[in-house]
């Protein structure tokens, strides 16, 4: 497709060029060692030591209440800036109007390493990663380029839908009542189908991302009166715990309460006695052999359950994100108030996902074209 072709070979370099250029000086580190001498020279030698041990010691603050995740997007982003880069033959650390434009078109053109094209989706989220990198690094990106580069990624974008050119995986199916239902009817009598069953039950009732079920702790899901309370670690970037109330179901077949319960005695009663405790994981990996293998991971959680709503015969099979739709989808659909399904799914209470999928119910029953014909 031609508004994908860059203006420049990425073939290998030339034959002559048989030996490869010096490592760039590194801005950051240059930055902080002229930092250090200013500082030696106000305060003396040992002061300057002590103030650069402590920007040693912010530096890594910083990594560690970085989450897992936006690291290792930092870390994928600057891969896949640094594979541009050797493709092209452009310099690492510069970022201008030109380079930046040219990375996005080379991302949606052949950027994976199987050389395909990223979606529209990854390549922002790349983008914003490999700027995060060139700014840890000491390179200026202006504002302004950074706008040129995604309003280039947004209008090629275009292009390919308009090419037919459908990529990425799109939304994930919604979770909805029957699915529950067909679910909880065929989880087999076992431990493993006991943890299944409380897994998507309880997991639909707080609207919970694949991630929130791996993070829990036993400790972390507690018995009321009136139901359960789980406390989900929450936040991107500024970590908080909400604590989703989970009250019994009229339909015990449905209830995640009763479910939890099952899952945890049958697990205590077949388990050593340690996975019963606080610390231990909320819900435990198990092979197909019945033996315990430890926690549950995201990814785990979501192949669990799509594993689990293809035995059920749901017709779109469920992942990690199909429960946190479906909470929102249902609640609306009985009439429950926006912030309370903001609340306890853990949005913003004017969240424009959780708008988005209030529409997926609401393009429904209220749509103009209903009942015209």
């Amino acid at each position: 497709m031609t508004t994908l072709t860059p203006p420049f070979d990425t073939a290998a370099g030339d034959a002559a060029e048989t030996e490869s250029a010096p490592a760039p000086p590194d801005p950051a580190a240059a930055e902080r060692q002229a930092l250090i001498e200013r500082w030696a020279q106000r305060h003396g030698i040992d002061v300057a030591r002590r103030l650069a041990e402590a920007e040693d010691l912010a530096d890594a603050v910083g990594k560690e209440i970085t989450p897992e995740n936006t690291t290792d997007t930092y870390a994928k982003s600057w891969r896949v800036w640094t594979r541009f880069c050797a493709a092209t033959r452009l310099p690492e650390r510069e970022a201008s109007r030109g380079s930046l434009v040219a990375f996005v078109t080379w991302m949606l053109r052949e950027g994976q390493q199987n050389g395909k094209g990223y979606a529209a989706t990854s390549a922002s989220t790349l983008l914003a990663g490999a700027v995060v990198g060139l700014r840890e690094r000491g390179v200026a990106v202006s504002a302004d380029d950074q706008a040129a580069a995604r309003t280039a990624l947004d209008g090629l974008a275009v292009k390919l839908l308009q090419n037919g050119e459908r990529r990425g995986r799109g939304k994930a199916a919604t979770a909805h009542l029957d699915g529950l239902r067909a679910i909880a009817r065929t989880c087999p009598d076992t431990l493993a189908g006991a943890r299944d069953k409380a897994l998507t039950l309880t997991g639909f009732h707080y609207a919970s991302r694949a991630q929130d079920p791996a993070g829990l702790l036993a400790g972390d899901v507690t018995l009321h009166p009136r139901g359960l309370i789980v406390s989900v670690l929450t936040g991107k970037t500024k970590h908080s715990v909400r604590d989703a109330k989970i009250p019994y179901g009229e339909d015990a077949e449905l209830c995640p309460v009763r479910a939890w319960t099952a899952y945890r005695t049958r697990l205590a009663a077949e388990a050593d006695p340690h996975w019963s405790r606080p610390a231990a994981p909320a819900f435990v990996g198990i092979d197909r052999w019945g033996r315990l293998t430890g926690g549950m991971g995201p990814d785990s959680v979501t192949r669990a359950i799509k594993r689990i709503s293809a035995r059920a015969g749901v017709p779109l099979a469920w992942t990690g994100h199909s429960l946190r739709i479906g909470l929102a989808v249902a609640g609306r659909k009985h009439g429950k108030d926006s912030v309370v399904i903001a609340d306890q799914g853990g949005w913003a209470r004017h969240s424009r996902s959780l708008q988005g999928y209030f529409v997926i119910d609401d393009g429904w029953d209220d749509n103009a074209s209903a009942g015209l014909t």
